[in-house]
C-alpha cells in the first residue's frame, strides 16, 4: 500500500463517517486525513485525538491534492459533490445510493466482487448495509448450488437511521421516526413505491441482483425497523438449483471468507446483535431445511451495519483499490 495518503472523509461526524475514521485508525493506514461536514463545523474526537471538520462548501480544489474521498452523506449532498471530487481525479467510495444503480459505477463488497474494480474507477458505489451482510453469505453458495429463489425478511438496528434514531430508541422520542420505536416494530424503512414495496426493500433486491451478476434472481424482501440499538439480522429462504443437503451447507459457509458460522442448537448458540456488534465478519446460523419446499433452506444473518455493513466494507474497496495499484 502506498505511503502518505491524502483521504478525505466527508460526513466525518456522522455515525458512518466516525466509524470509518476508527476502521481506517484500526488498520494503521498511512494517510493524512481531511475531515469534511455537510453542516456547521465542528471538533470531533476519535481514538483520544481531536480532529477539525471543515465545511464540504468551502473546498478549494485547487489548493487541495487528495488520493481518495470516502463519503458518508445522504443521496443529495453526494449528487452535489462527488461529480466535483471524481472531477479532480479523486477516487470517491460512496456509501449513498445516489450512484448505484449506475451502469458504468461498480457496487461492490470485496469478499464477493472484486473483480469488478479497475485502476480505471474513479466512483465505487459502497452498497446498503443489509445488502452487504446478505451478499456475503449468498455468495459462496451460489458458486457451489445455484441460487434459484430468495426470499429475505430484514430486522434492521436503529443505528441504521443516524443519530436521531438512537434517541428516539432511547428516550421514546419521534423525532426520526414517524411512530414509536420503543416496544415497537415498523414495517416501513424509506419511502413506499408504486408497487407496495418500499425503497429499502427495492434496493436490498436491485443491489443483490447487480452485486452477485444474476440478473435473473428471483429475490423478494421485507424490511423492518426493530427497537436494537445496532446490528441487522435477517431470516433468508434460499432455494437452490443443485441438490444439496445440511452438511455441504455447513462446510460451504464454514470455509467461505469473512462469515462465522454460529449454530449449536444444544448449547443455544446462533447469531445475534449483542455478539455481532463491533465484529467485522458476517454471522451465519439457526440452518435447517424447509420441509416445505424441495431443495431449499432457511438461514439467520447477523452483521454490525455500521461497521461490515458500511464502514469496513468501504475501507476494504480502498484496500482493493490499493492493491489494484501495486500489480
Amino acid at each position: 500500500m502506498r505511503k502518505n495518503l491524502e483521504i478525505a472523509v466527508v460526513g466525518a461526524s456522522g455515525l458512518v463517517g466516525q466509524k470509518i475514521l476508527e476502521v481506517l485508525f484500526e488498520r494503521k493506514i498511512d494517510a493524512n486525513l481531511h475531515l469534511y461536514a455537510s453542516e456547521r463545523e465542528k471538533t470531533i474526537e476519535i481514538n483520544g485525538n481531536k480532529y477539525f471538520v471543515k465545511d464540504i462548501n468551502k473546498i478549494d480544489f485547487s489548493q487541495i491534492k487528495l488520493d481518495y474521498a470516502f463519503f458518508a452523506v445522504d443521496a443529495e449532498i453526494a449528487k452535489k459533490f462527488v461529480p466535483l471530487f471524481v472531477k479532480n481525479n479523486i477516487t470517491v467510495i460512496d456509501n449513498s445510493n445516489a450512484f448505484r444503480r449506475e451502469n458504468n459505477v461498480p457496487l461492490v463488497v470485496p469478499q464477493v466482487n472484486s473483480h469488478v474494480l479497475k485502476p480505471s474507477c474513479k466512483l465505487i458505489s459502497n452498497p446498503n448495509c443489509s445488502t452487504i451482510q446478505l451478499v456475503t453469505a449468498l455468495k459462496p453458495l451460489d458458486e457451489k448450488f445455484k441460487i434459484k429463489r430468495v426470499v429475505a425478511s430484514t430486522y434492521q438496528a436503529v443505528s441504521g437511521a443516524g443519530k436521531n434514531a438512537i434517541q428516539d430508541l432511547l428516550n421514546n422520542t419521534q423525532t426520526k421516526f414517524e411512530y414509536p420505536i420503543q416496544n415497537n416494530l415498523i414495517p416501513q424503512i424509506d419511502i413506499f413505491l408504486p408497487n407496495r414495496y418500499t425503497k429499502e426493500e427495492d434496493k436490498l433486491i436491485f443491489e443483490s441482483k447487480k452485486i452477485l451478476e444474476l440478473p435473473n434472481l428471483k429475490i423478494t424482501a421485507t424490511a423492518v425497523r426493530v427497537p436494537v440499538l445496532n446490528c441487522h439480522s435477517e431470516s433468508v429462504n434460499v432455494e437452490f438449483e443443485k441438490k444439496t443437503n445440511i452438511e455441504e451447507i455447513f462446510s460451504t459457509l464454514k470455509n467461505a471468507k469473512n462469515i462465522i458460522v454460529q449454530d449449536d442448537i444444544e448449547n443455544k448458540l446462533y447469531p445475534m446483535p449483542i455478539l455481532a456488534n463491533e465484529r467485522d465478519e458476517v454471522f451465519v446460523g439457526r440452518i435447517r431445511e424447509d420441509e416445505s419446499r424441495e431443495n431449499c433452506f432457511n438461514f439467520w444473518i447477523v452483521a454490525d451495519n455500521l461497521r461490515r455493513g458500511a464502514a469496513s466494507n468501504a475501507v476494504d474497496i480502498f484496500e482493493a483499490m490499493e492493491k489494484i495499484y501495486e500489480e
